[in-house]
């Protein structure tokens, strides 16, 4: 009598766990075929007719892969781990990380998110290795180190990736130039003849990272504005908001002992919510105050007047997925750095 290698363990119920060679037994083939099948497997050449028939009889028995078995067979997983944002996401980000999570499923890697709220980055890296990823995404919330970079590389990772606002070594860095946003946005209002420009700093726990460098952007733009022969001086007042109503309507009540004609607002929600409460003020948009937000939102042309805004060249979901994969496969090339953001003024009526 036979003995399947297979063991069958049983399930909370006393059914038996289905395993490949029920599924192998039902559709009249080979385990093997029936890894090849499931794993999709392009290596080996197999009928649609045998790949049907396999994919009938695993959704009868109700059989799934084992991902750990199959990671321990090809020396490394499929999981690309992803950790969960920190902050408040908005429809950009949230767009892109859609594309990427299908762009890498259509590459036949499992996305796994990864809740690192609170942890530091050796601590992260630690929790992240357990997991034994082939491949981490970081996206700027845990600001990896040297260390945790090698840290998970040791425990298998074979492509650590990074898109944030600085260069991470170890790592595929794409490092999002977020103080050009605020030059490119501040430099138009100083070219509308805007002198007194208020910059919006939100005070949401996260957007630091990415509020900090804008606002050093803005006045960088102000500076170059003011060594130019003849030109007046131009003014940037960091304006402290919470994203709520009751922040934007005190904010709005101040504005004309603030002396503000202008007003960078950090990106196009911001850029909402304060330009309502400016015009519940009383506070003419643009004639007594141009208002540009980021990120060239369809709600922002919605409103009236329509908003200006910096559009932003992210990177694309699918090409981060394809760099990932090529990282993957070539695990012993160099690390490699790239800039990204390039950004430009989008001018509408609120300008």
């Amino acid at each position: 009598m036979s003995h399947s290698t297979e063991q069958t363990p049983e399930r909370p119920t006393g059914q038996a766990v289905p395993t490949s060679a029920d599924v192998a037994r039902l559709a009249g083939v080979s385990r093997a075929t029936v890894s090849y099948v499931l794993n999709n497997t392009s290596a080996v050449r197999i009928s649609e007719p045998t790949r049907r028939r396999v994919r009938e009889a695993a959704e009868e028995l109700g059989y799934v892969p084992h991902a750990a078995a199959r990671s321990l067979r090809a020396g490394h997983s499929r999981m690309v781990l992803l950790p969960s944002a920190h902050i408040p996401v908005g429809p950009l980000y949230s767009q892109f990380f859609n594309e990427l999570q299908w762009e890498l499923r259509r590459l036949d890697y499992t996305v796994v998110q990864y809740g690192s709220v609170g942890l530091k980055p050796d601590e992260a890296a630690r929790a992240w290795a357990e997991l034994r990823p082939v491949a981490v995404v970081s996206l700027g919330e845990v600001e990896l180190t040297e260390q945790s970079v090698e840290l998970l590389k040791r425990s298998g990772a074979r492509a650590v990736i990074t898109l944030g606002t600085q260069e991470v070594p170890g790592t595929h860095s794409l490092a999002m130039d977020q103080g050009r946003i605020g030059e490119v946005a501040v430099a138009h209002l100083v070219e509308s003849g805007r002198r007194r420009i208020g910059v919006v700093v939100p005070e949401e726990p996260g957007l630091g990272m990415f509020s900090g460098p804008r606002l050093e952007g803005a006045r960088r733009a102000a500076g170059n504005a003011g060594a130019g022969a003849g030109a007046a001086g131009v003014t940037v007042v960091p304006l402290p908001l919470r994203y709520d109503e009751g922040s934007a309507d005190e904010l709005a009540g101040r504005w004309r002992e603030l002396g503000l004609d202008a007003v960078f607002a950090y990106n196009d929600e911001y850029a909402m919510l304060l330009m309502r409460a400016l015009q519940d003020a009383g506070i003419s948009v643009p004639d007594e105050t141009a208002v540009v937000g980021a990120d060239d939102l369809l709600l922002g042309r919605l409103l009236r007047p329509r908003l200006s805004t910096v559009h932003i060249d992210m990177v694309l979901g699918r090409e981060l997925a394809e760099l990932v994969d090529q990282a993957v496969r070539d695990a012993d090339a160099p690390p490699r750095s790239r800039r990204l953001l390039d950004s430009r003024v989008v001018r509408r009526e609120s300008s």
